[in-house]
């Protein structure tokens, strides 16, 4: 069966999403299927953020990169908190950026370039207010309860 990313891919976007958390509040997850669920990959996007439960930050400051890998669907979601600050122009910008690094075959590359620069934005807007803040969620990649991540 194919897989979308190799273990130590995987754990390098890990690894970008913990640099990407580091001075914020915010919160960064990537959520990895075959085949995107819904009409559209934003809708899907917000499907998934709600089931992660990512609504439920304090500051409303999660965002989620939804990949359906076999469809060749991405998107990017943020929550009101993060996109009213940034709003729709950087989500379309991040959004070419990592289509332009998947559609020469680099997945490792384009997730983490759109992750650290979102983290980027996160920590320009939602610093953290103190020490002791705590990670709301997990940094690990997500996947599709149904394919499990071996045919991720």
């Amino acid at each position: 069966m194919a897989k979308f990313l190799t273990q130590e891919q995987e754990e390098d976007i890990v690894e970008a999403i913990s640099q990407a958390e580091e001075a914020t509040s915010g919160e960064l997850r990537v959520h990895i299927e075959k085949k995107c669920k819904a009409d559209s990959p934003i809708q899907r996007a917000k499907e998934v953020f709600a089931e992660l439960k990512m609504h439920e930050t304090e500051f409303h400051n999660g965002v989620i990169v939804y990949v359906a890998w076999k469809d060749h669907k991405v998107a990017i979601w943020g929550d009101e908190g993060i996109h009213s600050k940034v709003g729709q122009s950087f989500w379309e910008e991040e959004l070419e950026l990592i289509l332009k690094y998947f559609k020469a075959g680099d997945y490792q590359t384009g997730l983490t370039e759109v992750v650290l620069q979102i983290g980027q934005k996160l920590k320009e807007n939602f610093p953290y207010e103190q020490k002791g803040e705590v990670n709301e969620l997990s940094n690990k990649i997500s996947y599709n309860k149904d394919e499990g991540k071996k045919d991720a």
